[in-house]
């Protein structure tokens, strides 16, 4: 390899990380546009957590199936790039294979990155099968119409495409270096790729030179350029699903948080001693509270990290019982949703020189509808599939907060129960004389 293709790789690594770094920082940015929530407790159990799920995949496996290819898929992601440590130093020095003095233990792992390169080739498959052959239902759900579907699709092609060029290079280089080609140095075990070696038999040392140069350089510049990639798609939860299970919720399901200032005031006006009229002053200098959220910059920052970690896999929204039953609602939706006006906030922020200009849009009405909203049962079935530890729940709840205790805006129905809460200290319309008449009955 020569000087100027030592150069040209060294300009394509620093390209490809300065707009990795851009755009990760981006990411932190708009997420720390949300409310401060403090998840510093139990450190213990969040790495344990981390370990388990994101590292382990503990709740992919679940469902078999998808869940056994998903961690193929996984394995090969990390592992097999490892080699990719080896081509920048290549790339870098002009170097050919210089982790070759490893001598056995280069050739096992070699070997071991080809059988995972091939498994993870018929996992792609199999996946591809299951989107656009099969279409299970979480597939061809209306959710992932347009971009969200190419989306997946492309990741995969791009899997495919990986993996090929990585067993072309090589079975070119075994087939260079039983030539015994000068910088072609005899090192490692091929146990896939040597069934691709033969192919070349009867072609000129310059023409296998060329595929494996050629199949090198896009292989490394199509890893490049998927790492870029992650920024605008689904499968950043690569990297986020780490964070994202750390700082995971780690009280029960069911349990919801009380706003600090109505719980005060609850104890204020139960409290016999209490002279309602002696409460200090409200402070002119500090805004007014908002009960819920109506848009993202309401939600607290791990509810955004949610939004960017979501997979669009669909195991939420296939177990919610609303969207069973042909509610609107989707819990894959709603994170989707939050991401997507996130995203435009961000931009908007980027076009106005750091700061947010308003646009006259909000997550709430514009994004999601409080149709969807109020079809939520609020059974945490959403919460408990997701393999990353999401929790679309949480949003859904801040968002009814909002429509509540702000615009007064809960269906008839519920205000109907919560008047009579008032009124009869029940959630039924009879007078309060009346209720201890059932020991009465017979």
């Amino acid at each position: 390899m020569s000087y100027l293709d030592n150069i040209l790789f060294a300009l394509l690594l620093i390209l490809g990380v300065s707009f990795f770094t851009i755009n990760i920082r981006k990411i932190i940015r708009n997420i720390k546009l949300g409310r401060d929530v403090d998840r510093s407790d139990n450190k213990s159990v969040r790495w344990a957590n981390m370990a388990r799920i994101a590292l382990g995949q503990s709740k992919m496996v679940k469902r078999p199936v998808s869940g056994i290819l998903h961690i193929i898929v996984y394995l090969g992601f990390v592992i097999i790039n490892i080699e990719v440590l080896e081509i920048i130093i290549d790339g870098l020095f002009g170097t050919h294979r210089i982790f070759a003095f490893m001598g056995g233990f280069y050739s096992f792992l070699i070997g071991a990155f080809e059988i995972i390169a091939f498994m993870v080739l018929v996992s792609v498959l199999v996946f591809l099968i299951r989107r656009n052959i099969i279409k299970l239902w979480r597939f061809a759900h209306s959710d992932l119409k347009g971009w969200p579907k190419s989306d997946a699709n492309y990741i995969l092609y791009f899997e495919v495409v990986l993996m090929t060029l990585f067993l072309t290079m090589n079975g070119a280089d075994l087939w260079l270096q039983q030539m015994g080609v000068s910088h072609y140095v005899e090192a490692g075990s091929f146990p896939i790729s040597q069934f691709i070696a033969p192919v070349f038999n009867g072609m000129s040392v310059a023409s296998v030179v060329l595929i494996e140069r050629t199949a090198w350089w896009l292989h490394i510049t199509g890893i490049i350029v998927f790492l870029n990639y992650l920024y605008f798609s689904k499968h950043l939860h690569i990297l986020l699903a780490f964070p994202n299970t750390y700082y995971a919720f780690l009280g029960p399901l069911g349990k919801f948080n009380n706003l600090e200032s109505v719980t005060n005031e609850v104890k204020l006006m139960m409290d016999p001693n209490a002279d309602p009229f002696a409460a200090p002053a409200a402070d002119a200098s500090v805004a007014p509270e908002k009960f819920g959220a109506s848009d993202v910059q309401d939600l607290n920052w791990v509810q955004l990290l949610n939004a960017y970690t979501c997979t669009e896999c669909g195991r939420c929204t296939s177990v919610c019982p609303a969207n069973i039953t042909g509610k609107k609602l989707s819990p894959r939706k709603i994170m989707m949703d939050t991401r997507d006006r996130l995203e435009e906030v961000g931009k908007n922020i980027d076009s106005n020189s750091g700061k947010f200009v308003p646009d006259n849009k909000t997550l709430l009405h514009d994004y999601i509808t409080p149709e969807e909203l109020w079809a939520c049962t609020t059974c945490n079935a959403c919460v408990e599939e997701c393999p990353v530890s999401i929790s679309p729940l949480s949003i859904i709840m801040d968002m009814r907060q909002f429509l509540v205790m702000e615009q007064s805006a809960a269906p008839q129905p519920l205000n109907a129960m919560m008047s009579n809460i008032e009124n009869n200290a029940a959630p039924w319309p009879y007078n309060q004389q009346d209720r201890l008449n059932w020991k009465n009955e017979n």
